[in-house]
């Protein structure tokens, strides 16, 4: 008798794990080559399947964008700001690169989530890091872009606990075997497709790419790891402007140059969709005006034959 009950035990654990959910709040899954599904069995981490790249922005255009677009926006109007507009643009038109490992699928990021990191108290040399993340369309102008990070910094530099403080609180308040514990369990759930929409929503490290400008801080860009919690496929780390010479029509010029170096997760697809991406956004920082569109509020409507109304 025991023996069928251990059995049917085995049976119906069996069943359970079959029949676990395949789609996710934050994806849907993505049919691809035999090749790359087998990718994430036989490199498990996304540090394992790391690739490194750099990429070098002429700065000239963003360097004279950046001060009429704070005369048009807004004092707060900076280049962080251009970054996330150029990554959520870049994504749009390479939504590959917002595909993602979970549970050893790949999925389609459903929305492009991009998490940023800031200083909790500006011009304090001690404040602590915070991680913003903020959900974009890609095709938002760029005056509601500025808006939106501007109002999320301005709560994660108030006095007010966020989700991410008040999370935080309560893990840290257990003893570390259950907080050891809770980790285990939090990523059991994550690899099965079963934590809730809300946690997913709400934690940073569940994005589309983690963007640290270390240029604000008067920092090189380095390379950064990717982080195995989470879902993020695409870090960026960004750099301060520094003159460099430049061969331009077969003459070295000094120009103002803005580094950049990503780290990617090559199991969701190959380089050349990173290459791509790395593409469109330096396309974008390269020419502000014309990809980021007009700094200005809303004109009127055209009317036939040119005129406004």
């Amino acid at each position: 008798m025991l023996t069928f009950w251990i059995v049917v035990a085995v049976l119906f654990v069996g069943w359970v794990v079959v029949n676990l959910p395949r789609r996710r709040s934050d994806g849907d899954p993505v049919e691809c080559h035999p090749y790359r599904r087998i990718l994430p069995y036989l490199m498990t981490g996304r540090n394992e399947s790391i690739v490194l790249y750099e990429d070098h922005v002429k700065a000239e255009a963003l360097l004279d964008f950046l001060p009429r677009a704070r005369a048009a926006l807004g004092s707060d109007v900076d280049l962080t700001h251009c970054l996330v507009a150029a990554v959520a643009r870049g994504l749009r038109d390479n939504p590959k690169m917002s595909q993602f490992i979970a549970g050893k699928r790949i999925y389609r990021r459903k929305h492009i989530d991009i998490t940023f990191s800031m200083k909790r108290k500006r011009l304090d040399r001690e404040a602590k890091l915070a991680a913003v993340k903020l959900r974009f369309a890609g095709d938002e102008p760029f005056r509601d872009t500025c808006a939106r990070v501007n109002a999320k910094v301005a709560v994660e530099r108030s006095d007010e606990k966020t989700y991410t403080d008040r999370e935080l609180d309560l893990f840290l308040r257990l003893p570390r075997p259950l907080l050891s514990l809770g980790i285990r369990l939090l990523r059991w759930a994550d690899y099965h497709n079963l934590l809730p929409a809300s946690f997913i929503e709400n934690d940073g490290f569940y994005c589309s790419t983690f963007i640290a400008n270390l240029g604000s801080l008067g920092m090189g860009a380095g390379f950064h790891h990717l982080y195995e919690y989470g879902t993020c496929p695409l870090f960026l780390m960004v750099g301060r402007i520094e003159d460099r010479p430049w061969v331009v029509d077969g003459k070295v010029v000094p120009l103002k140059i803005l580094h950049l170096r990503y780290s990617y997760d090559e199991r969701i697809d190959d380089g050349l969709t990173s290459r791509f991406g790395i593409d469109s956004i330096r396309e974008i920082l390269e020419n502000p005006d014309q990809k980021l569109g007009q700094l200005g509020p809303p004109g009127p409507p055209a009317l036939p034959g040119g005129a406004v109304g």
